[in-house]
């Protein structure tokens, strides 16, 4: 029978499981007529070979999720077929039938990974429930790797900060969530952007896992394997098949940080890939469909990478369907006391040990400062404040504050406060005694309370400002 003849069936109700495709591979038409009619009301797409040799034909055309293979067939058999789809890198899941079921025909399903052995005569809840187990034993080898690759990490709550630009920044990323687009994070280091990917894969609905990937910290060697799999004997040390991250990332999000690191030779691939909607594990001659999103993120201007050939620009224009530019800290000061406060509750927490405040001089001090490492070098001084026991002022923190201390203030800060900043350390010097503080400054008791009101009030009206 040739491929136009087989009948295909989609389940044409609402509520079809999304890219299930399933092919019933067995010589008597009765039990691939039955097996069609019952699995249709369940799963997308179900398809049907009366052999081998015409499985071959329709897998030559698409991909199929789940084999259901007769064990005895005319010519080539169930089991001899199934070996060497896995020797050419086949990833299918394959449920076994069989009449004549014996202990050899069992230890041959297990070795060649079958997800079930199922008896002829059968019901067809039987097969039902072992095609779900099967699906669901998918699932599950994909949220656990995924769970494993990111067991030493925290997922952070999310972006914090109520500046415009952080406002702006989560309206942004809410309103691109739902579309299938790709998009490019650009941003300097320790700026969030894998926080921005991952509030773009909360908000998008997509039911599989959000996946990260570091290009950067890959070997080039191993790069095309990790991101497409490989089937087993593909390269040296390659003992066993293993998929790859597009793969765990199907119907979710793979996120490509440092995508400005990637070889030109795999730019190529990745470009093919998201063309496509195929990968082609290492190995094999086989394309696989994925629904995967890509997200990619970059520490460095990409045009500029494109312009100095470094960097392919039809895989610039793919990725950059949707530009989000992380603001660096510096841009958004007044959003620091904020973030003081939530990552120094996160990492007390974290790390076992008792909260710190900060007073409102250290506060301005941390605004202050220019923060090339961004907000990653600011959570990293809170943890060493909190692993010490020590306030900012009293680590190696960053020279240019260090500098102010012995020196004076920078340049840059306005006079209002420095003069605050300098009552608050009189006071600080004087236990709090407001009298002998105005004394230490040269100024009245009357005088001192006057400015200290003042500033009172110029904070909340800041702080009002800010809510608005």
């Amino acid at each position: 029978m040739a491929i136009a003849d087989a009948k295909r069936i989609e389940r044409p109700v609402e509520g079809a499981l999304p890219d299930i495709s399933i092919l019933i591979v067995d010589d008597e038409a009765g039990i691939r007529d039955f097996l069609q009619r019952a699995l249709r009301k369940r799963y997308r797409t179900v398809d049907v070979a009366d052999s081998t040799e015409q499985a071959d034909q329709l897998r030559s055309s698409r991909h199929f999720d789940l084999l259901i293979v007769d064990i005895c067939m005319p010519g080539r058999s169930g089991v001899e077929w199934v070996q060497q789809l896995r020797e050419s890198g086949c990833p299918s899941d394959v449920i076994f039938m069989t009449a004549f079921a014996d202990m050899n025909s069992a230890i041959e399903a297990l070795r060649l990974g079958a997800c079930d052995l199922v008896l002829k005569p059968f019901r067809i809840e039987q097969m039902r429930n072992a095609v779900q187990k099967c699906l669901d034993n998918r699932q599950l080898t994909k949220e656990n790797y995924v769970l494993n690759r990111h067991v030493a990490q925290r997922e952070s709550s999310g972006l914090v900060g109520s500046s415009a630009v952080m406002e702006a920044l989560r309206t942004t990323l809410s309103r691109i969530a739902p579309a299938p687009s790709a998009v490019l994070i650009e941003g300097e280091t320790g700026t969030g952007k894998e926080l921005a990917a991952r509030a773009i894969h909360r908000q998008s609905g997509r039911s599989g896992a959000f996946v990260p990937v570091n290009c950067g910290a890959i070997a080039p060697e191993l790069i095309e394997s990790e991101l497409f799999g490989h089937i087993k004997g593909a390269f040296t040390n390659a003992h066993q098949a293993r998929l790859g991250l597009f793969a765990y990332a199907d119907g979710g999000t793979l996120f490509l940080d440092e995508i400005s690191e990637l070889p030109l030779p795999m730019q190529t691939k990745l470009l093919r890939v998201l063309e496509d909607g195929a990968i082609r594990p290492l190995g094999t001659e086989r394309d696989t469909p994925v629904n995967v999103r890509v997200l990619a993120a970059s520490n460095k201007k990409l045009d500029q990478a494109v312009s100095e050939g470094r960097f392919r620009e039809d895989l610039y224009y793919r990725l950059n369907v949707l530009h989000i530019q992380m603001p660096p800290l510096r841009e958004r000061q007044e959003d620091i006391p904020e973030l003081l406060s939530h990552l120094s509750t996160s990492l007390a927490t974290e790390l076992r040990q008792p909260t710190t405040s900060f007073d409102s001089a250290e506060i301005r001090a941390l605004q202050a400062y220019h923060w090339p490492g961004n907000v990653r070098e600011l959570k990293n001084l809170i943890e060493r404040c909190l692993l010490l026991g020590m306030s900012p002022t009293q680590l190696a923190f960053p020279n240019r504050v260090r500098d102010a201390e012995v020196s004076g203030y920078p340049l840059h800060w306005r006079l209002k406060q420095v003069e605050l900043t300098h009552i608050e350390k009189v006071l600080a010097r004087s236990d709090g005694n407001k009298t002998r503080a105005a004394e230490a400054l040269g100024i009245t008791r009357k005088t001192l309370d006057r400015k200290l009101r003042s500033f009172e009030s110029s904070d909340d009206d800041s702080s009002d400002d800010s809510a608005d």
